[in-house]
């Protein structure tokens, strides 16, 4: 089954500057703003995977985002953190490519990733996912160990319950195209989601496109999976752990105290793979609120991994 569009790797109207909010989100942390600049990739077969590649040269570190974000969802935490660094569009989501067959399963898109860092990435790198990203890191971990110095994992564990979240989700998504931005933030306030007005503008912004007819729409697949009643292959039962303990760099898992990972998911993972577990006080997408305290933790595995310079320091 397809609900793909035929061109679904780019807004319709890319025309305005995506990193037109860094200044303001800099100026509001007390740090210089990043050089940002949009990359693609043509894959085999015919998709296109996108980037963004903050700083000066080709970076070691390298991110992941979650079901139904898309890379700009790290631009405070690649502020705070001050390295160059690489944000890819996972397969589905922002100006990547979406899937015809619709799988977004951590292991099939994680060859698409290993392109990634393969193009645009001085490896090994460090590599951080959260959500499905982190279950993506994992797997492409575990297939290519010669690529990833330090592993990262931010609040998710393979098998962790994610209900309420994507009950929450599939009704918010019930409705998923909109005769203009601003139907689309009153929507995601009404729900609860998006945090400051100013902040949902920022994401519905960086996260929707225009469609030919006029009217605004999601950028990432999941919103017509779910509103079409479309069971998420990425959140089928998978070998997580197995890819887990294929891993053969040091690896952190970052728990956020109000995300998806209770203490004992937490303590699971630790007693399975020997990980290192920091819990920060976040819901699940840490990286939009904790990153102050996340890039400070990205900067010591870099400085551990060679990928940064020594005694680097975040506030």
């Amino acid at each position: 089954m397809s609900i793909a569009p035929a061109n679904a790797a780019s807004p319709a109207d890319d025309a305005f500057d995506e990193f037109s909010f860094l200044p303001e989100q800099a100026a509001a942390q007390g740090r210089p703003a990043p050089i940002g600049r949009r990359e693609r990739l043509l894959l085999p077969d015919g998709r296109a995977l996108s980037a963004l590649a903050y700083g000066e040269g080709r970076p070691r570190i390298v991110l992941l985002h979650g079901a139904g974000l898309n890379a700009h969802t790290w631009d405070q935490t690649v502020i705070a953190l001050g390295l160059p660094a690489l944000a890819i569009d996972l397969p589905g989501h922002g100006h990547s490519s979406w899937r015809a067959d619709a799988d977004y399963r951590a292991r099939t898109i994680a060859d698409d990733v290993v392109r990634g860092i393969e193009a645009w990435a001085d490896a090994p790198v460090v590599l951080v996912g959260q959500s499905l990203g982190g279950l993506t890191a994992a797997a492409v971990a575990s297939r290519r160990p010669d690529l990833i110095a330090r592993l990262a994992i931010v609040d998710i564990t393979p098998g962790v319950d994610t209900s309420a979240g994507p009950a929450m989700l599939r009704r918010f998504y019930e409705e998923t195209v909109f005769a203009s931005r601003d139907e689309l933030v009153e929507r995601a306030l009404a729900f609860g989601l998006g945090g400051s007005r100013a902040q949902a503008e920022r994401g519905v912004l960086l996260n929707s496109r225009v469609r030919d007819d006029g009217r605004v729409e999601w950028c990432h697949h999941f919103a017509q999976l779910m509103s079409s009643g479309t069971p998420s292959p990425a959140a089928a039962p998978e070998s997580g752990w197995e890819d887990l303990a294929g891993v053969t760099a040091p690896i952190a898992l970052v728990r956020g105290t109000t995300g998806f990972v209770t203490s004992g998911d937490a303590d699971e993972f630790a007693r399975r793979t020997g990980a290192d577990v920091v819990a920060l006080d976040a819901p699940h997408n840490v990286q939009e609120v904790a990153f102050a305290d996340l890039a400070s933790l990205i900067a010591r595995l870099a400085a551990s991994a060679g990928a940064a310079p020594e005694g680097r320091q975040t506030a």
